[in-house]
């Protein structure tokens, strides 16, 4: 696989992002051992901006890093221990997520705009994160899984919000300089 220093470039941008908006103070959730952070915000414009395979790496890069103990995750956490925490599934589902948010972004990048931007946000940002990361807060929180999953109710307003965000980001840089690069297509043989 060719890797352009380009590629790389962008992938610790988008690693960077996620580590700043780290930096806002974290939202405490009555009745979850999960905080609100902006860090999802990272997640959305990595996968919207830089697609499926870059938007994967830059998340997967952050959470390496925070692995090797850089305190880069909201209220200064790092190290191994928060993979085993009640906010470890989120985490896990980081990568993850920005993948689906870029595939789904490729998928309609010829016909790309707000409305389909909000799709693959809600989708990879919103769904994909709450599919991992409610069982795992159930498993390390001692929590019942219907308490980790009506906890994780409170996180949807500010995920609108974010997806929001990321979506219009993700439609001004398609116009202005679209960092997503698509195969051309190929003429039908004949």
């Amino acid at each position: 696989m060719h890797v352009k220093s380009r590629d790389l470039a962008y992938v610790a941008l988008f690693a960077a992002i996620t580590a700043v908006l780290g930096l806002l103070p974290a939202v405490p959730v009555p009745g979850i051992p999960v905080p609100i952070t902006a860090q999802t915000l990272g997640v959305m414009l990595a996968g919207s901006v830089l697609g499926a395979r870059r938007g994967g790496l830059a998340l997967l890069t952050f959470l390496v890093v925070v692995a090797a103990g850089l305190p880069l995750l909201s209220g200064g956490r790092g190290g191994l221990g928060v993979f085993v925490g009640p906010s470890a599934g989120y985490l896990y589902s980081w990568p993850i997520a920005a993948f689906v948010i870029g595939f789904l972004t490729q998928l309609t990048w010829r016909r790309f705009n707000l409305a389909w931007a909000m799709v693959a946000n809600l989708v990879g940002g919103v769904a994909v994160i709450y599919a991992l990361g409610i069982p795992f807060t159930s498993i390390y929180g001692d929590v019942s899984l219907t308490a980790a999953a009506t906890g994780s109710l409170s996180f949807i307003p500010g995920d609108l919000v974010k997806a929001g965000i990321a979506s219009v980001v993700a439609v001004a840089v398609h116009k202005a300089y679209p960092v997503i690069e698509l195969p051309r297509r190929r003429p039908a043989a004949g």
